[in-house]
C-alpha cells in the first residue's frame, strides 16, 4: 500500500528575532523552570542566534525554529528529561478544555483500555494571569506524519478510532472537533530514541535523522487531544441540541446552518472524513470501508449511524472484504507473519 500524497512537514520558518508569541514564553522561562519545566535554548532569557557571525541564513540551525502554534510550546521535564508539551488555555474563551482533559485524561478513566484520549501530566497555573491555565502533556506525533505501509495498519487506525469515539460517547462526551489535526500517534514504540519537537526528521539533539520502526513492528496507540470545544452531558440531557460551532473541518454540514443540532452525529461525520481525507483519498485497497464511511457523512445528521452501530459494521466487514486485495500487502504481510507479528498490530494493555 502505497501513499499517492503525503500532507506535507510545516515549511522552515527561520527568524533571528523571537516574534511575539515566543516573547510571551521566554518572559515565562524561569517561572516555568521553577515548576520544574525547562524550555528550548530560543525561549530562554539572552538568547542569541547560533549563527550569528557565521554569515549564514540559519536555517539549519534548531534553534532558528519558530513556534508554529502560539498558545503550544515544547519543554523538557526537569526531573526525568521526559520531553512534553505546555497549552496555554484561555479559561474565559474555553471554559471546560481543562476538566474534560482531566476527568479524561487522569484518574481512574486514564488507565481504561479503550480510552484513546491524551494524558494530563500537571497543570500550571501562571501567578500574573488568572484567565491562564497551562495543560502538561506528552509529546506526540500528528498520527499522518509517518506513512501507513500495509492495509492492516490502516484497520488498526480505524478501529482504535471507532474505538475511542466510543469511548467518548459512552461517558456522553461529544468531541465536536475530531478531525486530523486533533488526532495524534503515541511516538515511543516507534522512535527508539524519539525526536526533535520542532522537526520529526531529526533527531533529538539535532544532529542526525530521526530512526523510526513500522506501526506492524512496533504496534502503538492512536490519541484524540484537544476538547476546547468538547462538551460533557448529563444522560437527562440527551440527546442534546447545540447550536452549531465550527470545527477546523469546515465541510460539517450542519455546521453550515443555523440550526440547532445534536453534536454526537457531528463526531461520526468528522472521524469519517479524515478516513475519507487520509486513507481513501490516498491509499488503494481499502475500498471495503466506503461504504460505511459514506453512510458516516451523510449530510442529514440524524441518517447518520451512531457509534455503536459503526463499530458493530466494521468489525464485521474488514476480516471478508479486502484485506489481502493488494499485493504489495500480500508481500510485506507476509514477512511479518513469517517473523511472528499480527499484520493487523495492536499496542498491548
Amino acid at each position: 500500500m502505497s501513499p499517492s500524497s503525503l500532507p506535507p512537514l510545516p515549511a522552515e520558518r527561520p527568524a533571528a528575532q523571537l516574534i511575539d508569541p515566543e516573547i510571551w514564553w521566554r518572559d515565562r522561562c524561569e517561572w516555568l523552570k521553577g515548576q520544574g519545566y525547562l524550555l528550548r535554548s530560543r525561549f530562554r532569557p539572552g538568547w542569541k542566534p547560533s549563527w550569528t557571525g557565521l554569515g549564514e541564513f540559519g536555517v539549519s540551525y534548531e534553534d532558528a525554529k519558530i513556534l508554529l502554534r502560539p498558545a503550544v510550546i515544547d519543554a523538557v521535564r526537569v526531573s526525568d528529561g521526559e520531553q512534553v508539551i505546555l497549552k496555554k488555555i484561555k479559561i474565559s474563551e474555553h471554559p471546560f478544555e481543562e476538566d474534560l482533559t482531566r476527568y479524561l485524561g487522569s484518574g481512574p478513566l486514564a488507565s481504561e483500555p479503550h480510552n484513546h484520549c491524551i494524558t494530563l501530566l500537571d497543570v500550571l497555573h501562571p501567578p500574573d494571569d488568572p484567565d491562564l491555565v497551562i495543560l502538561v502533556l506528552p509529546l506526540l506525533l500528528p498520527f499522518y506524519k509517518l506513512a501507513f505501509m500495509t492495509i492492516g495498519e490502516a484497520v488498526d487506525f480505524m478501529q482504535q478510532m471507532f474505538e475511542g469515539i466510543k469511548f467518548l460517547h459512552d461517558h456522553l462526551i461529544a468531541h465536536r472537533d475530531c478531525m486530523s489535526l486533533n488526532i495524534m500517534v503515541d511516538p515511543k514504540p516507534l522512535y527508539p530514541n524519539m525526536f526533535h519537537p520542532a522537526d520529526p526528521e531529526r533527531s533529538r539533539d539535532w544532529k542526525d535523522k530521526a530512526r523510526h520502526y513500522s506501526r506492524t513492528t512496533h504496534p502503538t496507540k492512536y490519541i484524540i487531544i484537544d476538547f476546547g470545544i468538547s462538551r460533557r452531558y448529563r444522560p437527562e440531557d440527551m440527546p442534546p441540541l447545540e447550536p452549531p460551532i465550527m470545527s477546523a473541518d469546515r465541510t460539517v454540514p450542519e455546521n453550515l446552518k443555523d440550526e440547532l443540532c445534536n453534536p454526537f452525529p457531528t463526531d461520526i461525520y468528522l472521524i469519517a472524513n479524515v478516513i475519507r481525507e487520509h486513507f481513501l483519498d490516498v491509499y488503494q485497497g481499502l475500498d471495503f470501508i466506503s461504504p460505511l464511511v459514506a453512510d458516516m457523512m451523510q449530510d442529514d445528521a440524524e441518517k447518520r449511524p451512531t457509534i455503536d452501530l459503526v463499530v458493530a459494521r466494521f468489525d464485521k466487514i474488514w476480516s471478508v472484504a479486502g484485506l489481502f486485495r493488494s499485493g504489495a500487502h500480500i508481500i510485506r504481510t507476509a514477512s511479518y507473519m513469517l517473523k511472528g507479528l499480527d499484520p493487523i498490530p495492536t499496542p498491548k494493555t
